[in-house]
């Protein structure tokens, strides 16, 4: 019996080996024209976002501009005055007259600026004003050709698409997307006032973004990147700009003013004597002085008095269309949100009872 399953198995061996075989010969004398063709590689073509997002960068390359700025030095050998450079940034065209906004901290400290233009050609640039209080400047560069970016309308909301175009690193003209992450967010400042309103955004921003636009996905503008919050100073998914809202109502008091001073309210108050006040129970801000003839005096709004050395608290201010306010810094944030001519309700305080009053801005002196 077992020769004869052995004589099977190798019978059975010996007919698998020559299938195989046959199997392979079969497969190499296959013709070409019958071999399988491998799948071309599919063509490159970019869908409706994709395309709509190139069209967007590439009608809004040109408005955007790189910035360098630069201090005049002596060299203490030569005794020769030469210039060096100081630092780098981003900034866009805001008119057909060669306004260009970037931030205040790009230009602070430094005594020249030159803004380099998508067709690779370099310009002096002027000063022609700032607001510190919002990170904002003006340079003047005559006969930008250049469109200006066009402002949106309407409210930012958080989730839609945000596209930051800078020069990150010195990288020069620099696309990034992302979305609006949030909204009203708020950045102290060691040097005082700090950054109120702001539009936070995971569009990646890093050193040298600063003064570029951040747009929608029309390509209007939404803000303009001003900072990141990153202990390692790369970025990190959170960087703020500020609003158009803001932008659009301080920049063309900087271009007419050379500066930006909110609408007048026209009382005295010390943020010191503020401080005082709270830690003796009192709230808001005091009123030590009014402005005769101004929009407090005409609401009839009452300050501290002086009698025989004795100070008698009038009216603290506690409220600005109804939103708190604690500190001198909050109400200066209240009346940078209005402008001159803006109606607004004023909640005030005094020995406990509390009075709406109607006050009218003034226009800045």
């Amino acid at each position: 019996m077992c020769q004869m399953e052995n004589r099977r198995f190798l019978s059975r061996l010996a007919v698998s080996a020559v299938a195989l075989a046959l199997v392979g010969v079969a497969w190499q004398v296959v013709p070409p024209h019958l071999a399988p063709e491998p799948p071309a590689p599919l063509p490159l073509v970019a869908g409706n976002a994709e395309a709509a997002l190139i069209a967007t960068f590439e009608a809004r390359r040109e408005s955007v501009v790189f910035i360098t700025t630069a201090l005049d030095v002596i060299d203490r050998f030569t005794r020769r005055a030469e210039t060096v450079q100081r630092g780098t940034g981003s900034g866009f065209i805001w008119d057909d007259r060669g306004h260009v906004i970037t931030n205040w901290h790009v230009l602070e400290g430094a005594d020249r600026a030159f803004v380099r233009l998508a067709d690779g050609s370099v310009e002096p640039a002027r000063l022609v004003g700032a607001s510190p209080a919002h990170d904002l400047a003006v340079l003047r560069v005559p006969g930008l050709d250049a469109p200006p970016i066009p402002l949106a309308t309407g409210e930012i909301e958080v989730g839609q698409t945000a596209l930051a175009i800078g020069n990150p690193f010195g990288l020069d003209w620099t696309l990034t997307t992302g979305i609006v992450s949030a909204l009203d967010r708020d950045l102290p400042s060691p040097r005082g006032r700090g950054l109120t309103g702001l539009v936070q955004t995971d569009a990646a921003i890093n050193p040298g973004n600063s003064g570029g636009p951040l747009l929608d996905s029309s390509g209007r503008l939404i803000g303009v990147t001003t900072a990141i919050f990153s202990p390692s100073g790369a970025s990190t998914g959170i960087g703020f700009a500020v609003p158009v809202s803001t932008v659009s109502r301080v920049v063309p008091q900087i271009i007419e003013r050379g500066g930006y001073t909110p609408p007048r309210l026209g009382v005295e108050f010390d943020p010191q004597i503020d401080g005082l006040a709270r830690r003796n129970g009192l709230r808001g801000v005091l009123v030590l002085g009014v402005e005769p003839g101004s929009a407090a005096d005409r609401a009839g709004i009452v300050p501290a008095t002086v009698s025989a050395g004795r100070i008698a608290p009038g009216d603290a201010i506690v409220a600005v269309e109804g939103e708190r306010v604690e500190t001198a810094d909050d109400l200066l944030a209240a009346l940078d949100l209005r402008l001159p001519g803006d109606t607004v309700t004023v909640t005030l305080e005094r020995d406990g009872a509390r009075r709406d009053v109607s006050v009218t801005l003034d226009s800045p002196g």
